[in-house]
């Protein structure tokens, strides 16, 4: 993404290569079990975790698989690559979650949000993931034809919590 990375204050905005993404949405009543372990698929909210791949929650009955390909789930799951279909981000440093705070909806707190949680929700006006990776550290995803204006948005937030900061 242009223009990153980007700290203002005490928060950096870098680009973040999650590796091949795949959205995988399970057909109604399959198992994917096995056909997913060492993983499993995410419950709400969650991010499921192996150590090289991760199963972001990412939508009702849907999850992204970052890190590595894909398993075959015929017939278990429809699977599509994402992979340049999304832009990502990492936000992170002591002010992250009151930059993001001013664009999203969702409470960032991290009794509500803790590390290890994802949710689909805006920043600003951009349908976003957001993924808490640290105590001050979230992932980012927004549609890769957005990209541009996601870095505006944060940016302008960063700018305006750094100004706060500063009186």
């Amino acid at each position: 993404m242009t223009g990153l990375p980007l700290t203002i204050g005490t928060t950096t905005l870098s680009a973040f290569d999650p590796g091949p993404v795949a959205s995988i949405a399970p057909y109604p009543g399959r198992d994917l079990s096995s056909a997913l372990a060492p993983l499993r698929f995410p419950r709400p909210g969650e991010v499921v975790d192996d150590g090289n791949r991760r199963l972001i929650w990412a939508g009702r009955a849907m999850a992204f698989l970052t890190g590595g390909a894909a398993p075959d789930l015929a017939g278990l799951a429809a699977v599509t690559d994402q992979t340049d279909g999304w832009a990502w981000a990492k936000l992170e440093g002591r002010m992250a979650s009151a930059v993001l705070a001013r664009l999203c909806p969702l409470d960032l707190r991290p009794a509500a949000f803790p590390v290890g949680t994802s949710a689909r929700s805006t920043l600003q006006h951009l349908p976003a993931l957001l993924v808490r990776v640290g105590d001050e550290a979230f992932q980012l995803a927004s549609f890769r034809s957005m990209a541009g204006t996601l870095v505006h948005e944060i940016a302008a937030a960063m700018k305006n919590v750094a100004a706060r900061a500063t009186h």
